[in-house]
């Protein structure tokens, strides 16, 4: 189940940076292409290391650096304060960080079903008038989710990208 990626393989990924092996990190899920029941995870950190891979967890897989990211994706930096872009990341990464502390406050044993995480959104949505009033369509998680971890680098920290199954 996704939560359960969310639950033990992210929540890795955030024990990594309190344990000071990495520096920031981000998030987020995609349906494989050609196999919709089966999702993976991109995750993107920094870190000062040289070589993360000998510490990451065995199902980070395709352990890549990249080059600094400049933009994000539908992301205007130029209304940004001093078009900071790394404010931009830097609150991307508060975002992951909250979503697994949302999904690790709940019992382990208990399935966290879709309206329960829409009305926590609502909380956080609902300040800003974006409407979202504790309804969301949800489509259904498929109950076989993989995930893959990929790496990513910036020009202070080296940023990997990995894919985690």
């Amino acid at each position: 189940m996704l939560q359960d990626t969310v639950r033990y393989k992210m929540h890795n990924i955030s024990l990594l940076q309190k344990a000071g092996k990495i520096t920031w990190y981000y998030f987020l899920y995609h349906d494989k292409p050609d196999d919709a029941a089966n999702g993976y995870f991109d995750i993107v950190f920094t870190t000062d290391r040289v070589d993360p891979c000998g510490f990451l967890p065995e199902y980070c897989v395709d352990t890549k650096k990249i080059p600094p990211m400049m933009e994000i994706s539908e992301i205007d930096k130029t209304i940004l304060q001093e078009e900071d872009i790394a404010e931009a990341w830097r609150i991307i990464g508060e975002q992951s960080e909250f979503i697994i502390s949302l999904i690790c406050a709940h019992a382990e044993n208990r399935v966290v079903h879709p309206q329960q995480i829409a009305q926590f959104m609502h909380y956080f949505m609902n300040p800003l008038g974006l409407g979202l009033r504790s309804l969301m369509f949800l489509p259904e998680i498929p109950p076989a989710i993989r995930s893959q971890i990929r790496l990513m680098s910036s020009e202070v920290q080296q940023t990997y990208f990995i894919t985690c199954f």
